[in-house]
């Protein structure tokens, strides 16, 4: 074996060894943080588990009332899914589970194809489940992490608007006692709202403003309390001791009924053509906003601990934890901001946190379960009032409408169609407008006229109208890469430049600024330097940076005439072009802008 091969050998044993690494973390990250674990982590997970297992109970509850399930089903999408996440996700501190826009978009796509709470309906939320983690798990593997970036901010916050305003009046007729269909859209149950006034039963409202206002007071002087459980204590109470009073008959207040004190069964998707044709925008739609949620939630706690997550990673351990609460009856789980904030405040250190509280929770449902036949669905509907409201990022709205025009354009977008179309067509929408005043934004790059300053030190260059301009010689600097969606911009502006200015036969760009050129945008500037030597004058480019010249030269835009019109500054090009410059035309010339200019006689 020659040297050489020897070498290469040696090199693609490391890189075979690279990528099982590259495997093995993929496949058990919990590896490497599970040695490293003491006993004071130990102790400061258990006690941060217990606070998030406390707190799942009332939310499992409510974001599978808002999903549609039955209530059972909330508490174990917080189960096995959870310990999943947690064990092949890449942050410390994200829980996974139900969460409110997950629930929403879930109702949004499934009602339309079953009622709600029946059998059909929950096999189908099951195969969502499923083809949703199937397609995080992909996306993970594929190393995609980046995906979520695509998916403005505003597109977030202007969707979890919506989707609170969504469930505040879809929860109308439990809040009031009504009879309603809650299934369309937010115009068609507030007219049906407003035709069955009449029919409100004040009972149950009394219990659910009695649970509004003990949760609201909780929540604002006693943060310590978790404010759902004492505001479903209260409503509970207040139904309680209404019934004891006048009567059931009387108050007729409906409650959710009492939950299987049981582990979360074994349970299988539907996995027919039909079902899968029908479900694959959901799917797609809700797999998007998951993963942002998850990945942001994630991004912003690793901030606060100090420590980085990824990305490829996260929707690694979210795809296998949809796919296996698709087996033990969960639906569609995510990073819950809620239980990740209570984790990370409680003092959790490592993902075991996480895990312990699953399993924590798995304990609870099986004493806590038959009380909640005591719950009524006023207190459900108050508690998905706080909900709804909590959504609503008040504060970073005013942001957005005071920063900018086109991110108040993204969210009232996502907003309004949160409210008015599908919720999962409300996410398509905003990210389809974000991409759009993305695209439009880059194709126009500013395009700057420069000229050197002889007032200024060194005479700097400035895009001063009022500098004088050298009247053969003009400098324009690129600021943006020049794409096929540019091309056309530029062709306008360097048309327009001819066009005002035609003595100016030769041109300059300051190409700094341009960090990319496809194809299209480099035949652009090799014909307009051709037609500029045509006429006798010339193309020039300056500061070009080492990929901007790779690209000119792959697309075959860089001949030899070109190459020699490149220069590395602008004292080297102003030196190089100003030979090329009509000498007779300078002569009569009054500008002097260049140091060379001394040395041709003037009209003085």
């Amino acid at each position: 074996m020659t040297h050489l091969q020897a070498f290469g050998a040696v090199k693609q044993s490391k890189q075979v060894s690279s990528l099982s690494r590259y495997s093995f973390s993929l496949l058990y990250p919990f590896a490497a943080w599970l040695p490293r674990v003491t006993r004071t982590d130990l102790r400061a997970d258990l006690l941060a588990a217990l606070t998030g297992a406390i707190v799942v109970l009332p939310q499992g509850v409510a974001f599978a009332t808002i999903a549609g399930m039955p209530p059972q089903y909330g508490l174990y999408a917080g189960m096995i899914p959870a310990i999943i996440a947690a064990l092949f996700g890449s942050s410390r501190h994200l829980v996974s589970g139900p969460t409110t826009a997950a629930s929403v978009v879930l109702f949004s796509s499934l009602s339309l194809l079953a009622v709600p709470g029946t059998p059909d309906y929950v096999t189908l939320a099951l195969t969502l489940t499923f083809m949703v983690g199937v397609l995080e798990l992909a996306l993970g593997l594929a190393r995609l992490g980046t995906l979520v970036n695509f998916i403005s901010h505003s597109v977030v916050v202007g969707f979890t608007a919506g989707a609170a305003v969504l469930i505040a009046v879809k929860q109308l007729q439990h809040f009031f006692g009504v009879p309603l269909d809650s299934g369309g859209h937010v115009h068609d149950i507030l007219i049906g709202f407003a035709g069955q006034a009449a029919e409100i039963n004040p009972y149950a409202t009394a219990v659910a403003v009695a649970t509004l206002v003990v949760g609201i007071l909780v929540r604002r002087f006693l943060p310590v309390i978790p404010y759902m459980l004492a505001a479903m204590l209260a409503g509970g109470l207040t139904a309680l001791g209404l019934d004891q009073l006048l009567g059931p008959e009387v108050t007729q207040i409906a409650t959710v009924g009492a939950l299987p004190a049981s582990l979360p069964p074994l349970s299988a998707p539907s996995l027919t053509l039909e079902h899968i044709r029908a479900l694959a925008p959901a799917a797609l739609a809700v797999t998007l906003f998951a993963l942002t949620e998850a990945v942001s939630i994630g991004r912003a706690l690793g901030a606060r601990g100090g420590y980085r997550i990824n990305g490829n990673q996260e929707f690694i351990g979210q795809g296998l934890s949809n796919i296996a609460g698709a087996f033990f009856s969960g639906y569609v789980a995510t990073g819950s901001f809620n239980r990740s904030a209570v984790n990370y405040d409680a003092g959790a250190r490592t993902p075991l946190a996480a895990i312990f509280a699953g399993l924590m929770l798995m304990l609870l449902v099986l004493f806590v379960a038959p009380y909640a036949s005591y719950l009524p669905k006023a207190t459900m509907a108050a508690v998905l009032f706080l909900v709804a409201w909590g959504l609503i990022d008040r504060k970073e709205i005013r942001h957005i409408i005071h920063a900018s025009r086109r991110e108040t354009g993204v969210l009232a977008v996502t907003f309004f169609s949160a409210l008015f179309l599908d919720l999962e067509f409300a996410i398509f929408a905003g990210v389809l407008l974000s991409l759009v005043l993305y695209l439009e934004r880059t194709s126009k790059p500013r395009l700057v006229t420069l000229s050197p300053d002889p007032r200024a030190p060194k005479r700097a260059f400035s895009s001063d109208p009022n500098v004088p301009q050298c009247p053969q010689l003009r400098f324009l600097r690129i600021d943006g890469s020049l794409f096929f969606g540019a091309v056309a911009h530029l062709e306008v502006w360097l048309g327009r430049l001819r066009d005002t200015n035609p003595g100016q036969k030769h041109l300059a760009i300051i190409a700094e600024g341009i960090n990319f050129v496809d194809l299209q945008g480099g035949e652009t500037l090799a014909a307009e330097a051709r037609r500029r030597r045509a006429a006798g004058g010339g193309l020039y480019l300056i500061n070009v940076k080492q990929g901007l010249w790779e690209a000119l030269e792959r697309c075959g835009c860089l001949d030899a005439q070109g190459a020699r019109d490149l220069f590395q500054s602008k004292e080297a090009a102003i030196h190089g072009i100003f030979q090329k410059l009509d000498k007779s035309i300078c002569a009569t010339c009054d500008k002097r802008i260049f140091r060379e200019c001394k040395d041709v006689p003037g009209p003085d």
